[in-house]
């Protein structure tokens, strides 16, 4: 008994070692931008009672697009070249509620309806009296798609730049193949790691320390071959401000299987264009997932961006700048 306990011991002070070492290892400074509740320079709108780090470009005059980010729980940067459209429209970008520098809110705040509503209230700041067009991106395009059938008479035409899963039945696929993703060696260890790191954020709010960790761990994923979202030899690598860690992880985890049916169900209700856009290089939810969405619309069409992967807008944004205006237009 006495050999045992001893080896137990061992064991013990052998781990402690190995926690200190891996704390110690992990010291440093942790930069965190601040959010529009620190910060008073940055630009932002009020929606619902809650601020919004957002910003438009172009005429008010000009016909309005509305830009929603992936995530949940990223921020609109990578999406900036977007900005471009503002010689003929009038494009806001817009972090949602508890992400990218956008103030940060409750768990229970972070649902599919509270994002529709939100949605709602930017359409009735930048486009109360015409139809708004809705551009969005990965989880933004599930936004968008959900808003079409809730809404259709809110939006004149849309843009989907490749939603991830728009039912039940994707989402428990996606489910699926992400936790053999994340259940890798890598992937624990850098979690681990991250989770070290994240102990030494201090700032600039309470929730800096979670955004830092949910934040490297959605890049880790992203960058992951498994995932397929770069080009071979590329890394997926598009910019980003600050995650807001609680969006990321509560969105989803509190949908139920109907939420997850309504991203799609009832998209058919919009009569208007709609633009499904992949990038040739992403192999998971890339042209052959992504031709199984277009049914879901009563008019829709999809491009392929060559040498793109994802986030087509960082990835290639002079092709797929002009895909979006030609189909705007009414051409092709």
């Amino acid at each position: 008994m006495r050999r045992v306990l001893k080896g137990l011991a061992y064991l013990v002070a052998l781990l402690l070692l190995a926690v200190g070492a891996l704390y110690v290892a992990t010291m440093g400074d942790y930069d965190i931008p601040a959010t529009v509740t620190d910060d008073p320079t940055l630009p932002r709108i009020e929606v619902g009672g809650i601020t919004l780090h957002a910003e438009s470009f172009g005429d008010p005059a000009n016909p309005a697009i509305v830009v929603l980010h992936g995530g949940p729980g990223a921020d609109y940067r990578s999406l900036l070249p977007l900005q471009a459209l503002a010689d003929s429209y009038h494009v806001t970008f817009y972090d949602q509620r508890g992400a990218g520098l956008s103030e940060r809110v409750p768990a229970e705040a972070l649902t599919l309806d509270s994002h529709i509503d939100e949605l709602t209230g930017v359409l009735d700041l930048v486009s109360s009296d015409a139809p708004a067009i809705l551009i969005g991106h990965s989880w933004g395009a599930m936004l968008a798609s959900a808003y079409l059938g809730q809404h259709p008479d809110r939006v004149s035409a849309a843009v989907l730049i490749e939603p991830g899963f728009l039912s039940a039945s994707e989402a428990a696929a996606w489910r699926a193949r992400s936790q053999e993703i994340i259940q890798q060696p890598r992937m624990l260890w850098r979690g681990l790691r991250t989770g070290f790191e994240s102990a030494h954020v201090d700032g600039p709010d309470d929730s800096a320390a979670q955004d830092y960790l949910i934040g490297r761990m959605m890049g880790f994923f992203a960058t992951d071959p498994l995932t397929g979202y770069g080009c071979p030899g590329t890394p997926y690598d598009s910019p980003g401000w600050r995650v807001g860690g609680a969006a990321g992880q509560a969105v989803q985890t509190q949908a139920s299987d109907a939420d997850f049916d309504a991203l799609g169900d009832e998209a058919h209700r919009f009569t208007g264009p709609v633009l499904i856009v992949t990038g040739a290089c992403s192999s998971w939810i890339g042209e052959d997932h992504q031709r199984g969405h277009l049914p879901l619309y009563t008019d829709a069409r999809l491009v392929v961006i060559p040498d793109a992967g994802h986030d087509s807008v960082d990835d290639a944004p002079e092709t797929t700048l002009a895909q979006i205006r030609a189909f705007l237009a009414g051409d092709g």
